[in-house]
């Protein structure tokens, strides 16, 4: 069931009516937990047995620990419950990639091997509400959150339908209380997050679903195109997959608003970023704090204490190396990940050896120069960085993504454009000016943005209007076989 779908417009109208007829807080848990299954199941009914599955293990788990005597137990039912979850990932996620790439070792070694085909079809979200289980255990061990002691609220944390399959990544210590205290309702909060539902399925719909085709016929065979279609479908794979994972981030931000709820801010304009540690606070911001609090921290202390240059810096490689695999089996995805880690790395020691020539040795390693000039310079390198980045993320193999690396400036290419009756590129430019010149008056221009949230009843229904048109007429096909979002695979 997708948010840029009929159904998913069907089912939320009767929940959302349903919820707020109801009134009370137990009810209105359980028809949010009834729907999130129904939602989830509508995939197959498979996977909700896993999801069930995996929120029982962490339920039971979780006051297990929190009741356990002495530390020893704590820390074997954290392994219990964190092997598990696991368990399930790697089994789904990965274990068709390593026997099939384990086989083919194998005969390059000379021995014969019979490589087994493994049908495991992935189950939607799956790497989302694992690492949301993980962390909630990891807390309740720490004893940063208490277990929770009702069921329905930790099946319902788990399973929330507006951010199941796709994040953001909440913390127990963030969503849990908020499903264990009463919701009154808020028109000023239907309003945003009504307005930030449009303007997520906006960013889908007319802008990264418009920019597939063409990433699509490029990427699908590189060495067909020249050095300038290669460049122009790298550019357009950013602002797609931007406005694919934030579109879904905004829907989900403002249907669950809508009924109450705040969830995380996961996208912070990662495309005017100056450095790369930058970037990443400011892209896919609950993937990132969760590998900085669970994996980089407890990984940096240990590694500092060994000293040495380089033992600075094996964490943010290590981090890195493992949120690139989370997207997936693929050697694409390492490289992906080692890709940023080489760069935060490299980033951080050039700026501690310039903190150490400055008088004194003091320096702000974040900070930027304040000349215009030298901010968009620094924004300009910085998204060349990201988008190398992002053809190793998006290339179908490493020999792909090495092409269209060492291809992207040469005139060679059977192509130096795609046909018009494919996709219009022109019209793909302008719909990235028009997305960079809405975000752009959104940061700089707190009057329009106070106008643009009145909250005259006239205003308000002809923005909504004008903007459903533009979604409906830009996706009518779509709407019979909408386009799933890019992260719902990983």
């Amino acid at each position: 069931m997708l948010f840029n779908s009929v159904t998913f417009v069907i089912f939320y109208v009767v929940v959302f009516a349903l919820y707020w007829l109801l009134r009370a807080r137990t009810p209105q848990n359980v028809l949010l937990l009834v729907a999130s299954w129904i939602f989830y199941g509508a995939w197959s009914w498979k996977f909700l047995l896993l999801l069930l599955a995996s929120s029982a293990l962490d339920y039971v788990c979780g006051l297990l620990i929190e009741s356990a005597a002495s530390q020893r137990r704590k820390r074997l039912l954290l392994i219990v419950s964190v092997g598990g979850n696991l368990l399930f990932l790697a089994t789904f996620k990965y274990l068709g990639f390593f026997v099939t790439e384990f086989g083919a070792l194998l005969e390059q070694l000379g021995f014969s091997a019979s490589r087994p085909v493994l049908e495991i079809v992935l189950p939607v979200g799956i790497s989302f509400y694992t690492f949301q289980t993980i962390g909630y255990i990891v807390d309740v061990y720490r004893g940063k959150v208490p277990a929770a002691r009702n069921f329905i609220d930790y099946a319902l944390y788990v399973a929330f339908f507006p951010q199941l399959v796709a994040g953001p990544i909440e913390r127990a210590a963030h969503l849990i209380p908020q499903f264990q205290k009463p919701r009154v309702w808020s028109t000023s909060a239907f309003e945003s997050g009504l307005q930030l539902a449009f303007w997520g399925l906006f960013k889908k719909v007319v802008i990264a679903d418009n920019l597939a085709p063409y990433v699509d016929v490029v990427y699908a065979d590189p060495a067909q195109f020249s050095g300038v279609v290669l460049c122009t479908a790298t550019v357009f794979f950013a602002f797609q997959i931007y406005c694919d994972f934030s579109g879904y981030t905004d829907t989900a931000r403002g249907v669950a608003r809508m009924l109450g709820f705040d969830l995380m801010r996961n996208f912070h304009f990662p495309y005017i970023a100056k450095t790369p540690v930058e970037f990443w606070q400011r892209w896919h911001i609950s993937l990132s704090k969760w590998f900085q609090d669970y994996l980089y921290f407890p990984l940096a202390i240990r590694y500092m204490r060994q000293g040495g240059w380089a033992s600075k810096y094996k964490a943010h490689i290590i981090a890195m190396a493992l949120i690139g695999i989370w997207h997936g089996a693929n050697w694409t995805f390492l490289a992906f990940g080692l890709y940023w880690g080489i760069v935060i790395a490299a980033y951080l020691a050039i700026q501690e050896r310039l903190s150490d020539a400055q008088p004194g040795g003091v320096v702000n390693r974040f900070t930027v120069s304040t000349s215009r000039v030298a901010d968009f310079l620094a924004v300009a390198a910085m998204f060349v960085i990201v988008c190398v980045g992002w053809v190793c993320f998006r290339a179908d193999s490493l020999s792909d993504a090495w092409y269209v690396l060492t291809h992207a400036f040469s005139g060679s290419g059977a192509a130096n454009v795609i046909r018009p009756e494919i996709v219009d590129a022109a019209t793909l430019w302008l719909l990235i000016a028009s997305l960079c010149a809405a975000e752009w008056l959104y940061r700089h221009s707190d009057g329009i943005r106070q106008r643009l949230e009145g909250r005259q009843v006239p205003a308000i229904a002809g923005r909504y209007a004008l903007l459903a048109a533009i979604i409906v007429s830009s996706g009518a096909s779509q709407f019979n076989g909408a386009r799933p979002f890019i992260y719902f695979q990983f």
